[in-house]
């Protein structure tokens, strides 16, 4: 045992502290439920026809002076979150968009809107079609500004090397905001949230909840998908508060935050993490596990980097290569709830989710991108406890996978359970450019929103400051190349997941770009997971508290 154990998280006074602050949310969760089913005993009922009608539209056959509205419906669809009724539906009917040539008679809105449609679902579309609203000069025109905000949207796509749509993407941004003032609702609204964060970077949840209300608001609405969208938020909802509710208690069981008092008391905002990645009822147990996962792998996290000694995280990386429960005897007293919550989580969910559907190797991998990240958490708390400033590039190997985000990507590809063949995973494993792609994007903007409070506890060590010693930069020349670098894994990422999969990458499509988008908002006004008392404390209400109204 270590000569340095203490019997909690609580007795050693020279310890650093991060002053993290309390949960926002006390035991709120624990018993919280919107009683919208018990509210409203028919609304099961009325939710499936509504869905039959919608679905008729769907399907409904148009001349081509119809095929606008058709995409039109479609985008509005996706929009306000209720495509995973409609999965087959919606692939059948982009396959006849992308078959035709009709978009050559499409308005700048509608190509735009085509365009991003067709590339958000796996079609290869030439950026070429966006030539011919150039004028003379070669310059973008257009006095419709819903166009301007549907080529910025479609923009968002890009790929490296399109100039067509770098160029597509600077002059509607500019356009967009000298029109902003001018705008009426709701589409004033739309652009403001697009410019924030465009549609395709940010969180499908989020956006259905923002983008509901604004679709009612619209006089060509559609009133049974406006009811429809309304009643499935609040189904949804309902089951993402059972399932919160389940986690909570598992949380409050095992009495992580009094017994460490250092560490992030995050089960909520955990949830809502991953909840953005995956939304959909079918992963329910998914959620459940991942929740538990990026609640202990915070524990781990903070006690790496803010109160254990170098000796006993290095006695912990030891026990965790090791994964045997006995291991808890070499463990400091403290440390030994987090590694029975670890190995107890794993063995909860391993054979109804992890090794499911006959995939019994899987625990395998589940559990060697977890042993991977805490080597990289040892190597970051090596750096700090003997002082060591590595070099940009030594940080960023390290660094691209102490993020997590590898790590949570294949364990979430692993918990749909939508793969076919091992090679996946195995190929997962190399950190192939979708994946790591993500995880830099990743990396780089925690790093961004998180390196000042860092600094203030004692850590020198960061992709800003690693690249201001290398490259002889100003901090705000570095904060700038990380943000022209985020820019360009987003092509990289965009590159990989349109237009280079297989059935072996295929999987990692959406679990790659949803937890992409879930670190754009999480850190999008600073660090939305250590300090939630602000506008992520704003998006769990809306998504996880109030139903929307009927």
């Amino acid at each position: 045992m270590s000569p340095t154990k203490i019997a909690s998280a609580s007795d050693d006074a020279s310890r650093r502290d991060a002053n993290f602050h309390p949960t926002i949310w006390g035991d709120f969760f624990l018993n919280h439920s919107s009683n919208f089913l018990e509210n409203n005993k028919d609304v099961q009922e009325k939710h499936e026809k509504l869905r039959q009608e919608v679905r008729k539209l769907v399907l409904a056959d148009h001349d081509s002076a119809d095929i606008p509205n058709k995409i039109e419906l479609i985008d509005d669809i996706i929009r306000l979150g209720v495509e995973y009724h409609f999965e087959e539906e919606v692939k059948a009917e982009l396959e006849k968009l992308h078959d035709n040539q009709l978009h050559l008679n499409f308005d700048l809105s509608t190509t735009s809107t085509w365009f991003r449609l067709l590339r958000t679902h796996g079609f290869s579309v030439s950026a070429d079609v966006f030539k011919r609203f150039k004028n003379a000069n070669g310059e973008f025109e257009s006095e419709d500004a819903r166009g301007w905000w549907c080529l910025y949207e479609a923009a968002s796509l890009r790929c490296p090397d399109e100039k067509t749509l770098e160029e597509a993407v600077q002059v509607s941004r500019k356009k967009l905001e000298a029109l902003l003032a001018e705008l009426s609702f709701p589409l004033k609204e739309c652009v403001r949230n697009g410019l924030h964060i465009p549609y395709y970077r940010s969180v499908p949840r989020l956006e259905a909840r923002q983008y509901i209300p604004l679709y009612d608001a619209q006089p060509t609405k559609i009133e049974s998908l406006s009811l429809f969208a309304k009643i499935d938020f609040n189904i949804l909802q309902a089951l993402h508060q059972t399932e919160l509710r389940e986690v909570s208690r598992w949380w409050k069981d095992f009495d992580f935050p009094n017994k460490l008092p250092y560490a992030r008391d995050r089960i909520a905002e955990g949830y809502y993490w991953i909840m953005g990645a995956h939304h959909e009822p079918k992963f329910s147990l998914s959620r459940k596990f991942l929740t538990e996962a990026i609640a202990v792998i915070s524990l781990i996290d903070d006690t790496y980097d803010v109160y254990g000694s170098l000796e006993e995280v290095t006695l912990f990386t030891k026990a965790v290569e090791r994964w045997d429960i006995e291991a808890i005897n070499d463990i400091p007293e403290y440390m030994r709830i987090i590694y029975i919550g670890l190995l107890g989580m794993f063995e909860e969910f391993k054979d109804n989710l992890i090794n499911a559907g006959g995939r019994d190797y899987c625990l395998y991998y589940a559990i060697e991108v977890v042993k991977e990240l805490v080597r990289c958490y040892q190597k970051e708390a090596e750096f700090f406890h003997k002082r060591y400033v590595p070099g940009y590039e030594e940080y960023m190997d390290n660094s691209i996978v102490s993020g997590g985000y590898k790590m949570f990507i294949i364990l979430e590809v692993i918990t749909r359970g939508e793969f076919a063949v091992k090679e996946t995973l195995d190929w997962a494993m190399t950190l192939p450019e979708m994946v790591k792609s993500s995880s830099l994007i990743a990396r780089l903007v925690d790093d961004i929103q998180t390196y000042k409070a860092e600094e203030e506890r004692g850590e020198v060590v960061s992709a800003i400051r690693c690249y201001m010693k290398d490259y002889g930069v100003s901090e705000e020349e570095a904060c700038q190349k990380m943000r022209e670098m985020i820019e360009i894994e987003w092509k990289i990422l965009n590159k990989a997941t349109q237009f280079e999969t297989n059935e072996v990458s295929a999987p990692f499509v959406i679990p790659s770009l949803n937890f992409t988008r879930v670190l754009e908002v999480m850190y999008d006004e600073g660090d939305g997971y250590s300090n939630s008392q602000g506008v992520t404390k704003n998006r769990i209400t809306a998504l996880l508290r109030h139903p929307i109204e009927i």
